[in-house]
């Protein structure tokens, strides 16, 4: 059985709030990657970065579904399914 998401109904038409991670331009810090709140349009820096921001704006908020802000890249990640599906 594939693996699916629950929480589709919580993807909001959202633009990016800034064009890096918010917490880190604030600190003047650096990150690895960029991901996409689709609740709500905060840009956090992934897991790979060492702030792991966007994981912890989930926490802070329980909007469960990022997209990625790679070029190249095209997939979503529910944090609360543990899933990764492509997005459109």
């Amino acid at each position: 059985m594939a693996a699916s998401c629950t929480h589709l109904d919580q993807i909001r038409k959202v633009k990016p709030k800034t064009k890096g991670c918010e917490e880190c331009l604030k600190l003047g810090d650096n990150w690895v990657e960029l991901r996409l709140c689709l609740t709500c349009g905060h840009v956090g820096c992934c897991d790979s970065s060492k702030n792991k921001h966007a994981t912890k704006h989930f926490h802070a908020t329980q909007h469960p579904i990022i997209r990625t802000q790679e070029r190249g890249e095209n997939w979503i990640w529910c944090y609360v399914d543990e899933v990764m599906l492509e997005s459109e």
